[in-house]
């Protein structure tokens, strides 16, 4: 196992480091689950900030040195939207928050990746949207106050993370329909 690790990490394998970053992200998803399922609450949403901030991270030192590949094309959303829906239907089993918004949220992910693999096809690539990025952004701040109850600002009674739970609902369907709209000749084309 730690020969493995280290071929990982060390270079021997063909991945680039921002691929191996987007795989720690994957691996950290059983960790991060495991914490919240343990209630440990603060643990789990400091990784989740951390897997978080590996999205920037590998998205950066991909473009600043020229290490953009399909892998990481597909695999670094897919990363995200992983750990994101883990986090949404850990959130729903403990209580925290309703169903129907991570069906809202399920929904516009589904939709969203069956544009992209209609585009995909035909070689056509959908990139992300400014809304889908700020549905993103908003979903990754969002999840850590809600994972920790809404600390510190529980404290002086300012609903930071409903606040933002709202915000992501409303981000996800305005993003949902941009993404539509914007791609909507791929599903004139396929006959829909």
């Amino acid at each position: 196992m730690m020969l493995m690790i280290t071929i990982f990490w060390e270079g021997r394998s063909k991945m680039n480091l921002p691929n191996k970053i987007t795989i720690i992200r994957v691996i950290a998803v059983p960790f991060f689950v495991v914490l919240f399922n343990l209630n440990y609450a603060f643990p789990a949403a400091i990784l989740f900030c951390i897997a978080s901030a590996t999205d920037a991270l590998d998205g950066y030192i991909a473009r600043k040195r020229g290490l953009v590949t399909n892998f990481g094309k597909i695999m670094d959303p897919l990363a995200d939207k992983i750990i994101v829906i883990a986090a949404f239907i850990l959130l729903v089993q403990s209580g925290k928050i309703p169903g129907w918004m991570i069906i809202v949220i399920l929904a516009r992910e589904f939709i969203v990746a069956g544009l992209r693999t209609v585009a995909a096809v035909d070689g056509i690539v959908i990139a992300a949207g400014i809304w889908g990025k700020l549905k993103t952004a908003t979903q990754m701040l969002a999840i850590p106050f809600l994972i920790v109850d809404n600390w510190p600002f529980e404290m002086i009674g300012i609903p930071v993370d409903q606040i933002l739970l709202w915000l992501c609902v409303a981000l996800t369907v305005i993003s949902g329909i941009e993404y539509i709209y914007k791609n909507r000749r791929i599903f004139l084309k396929g006959g829909i």
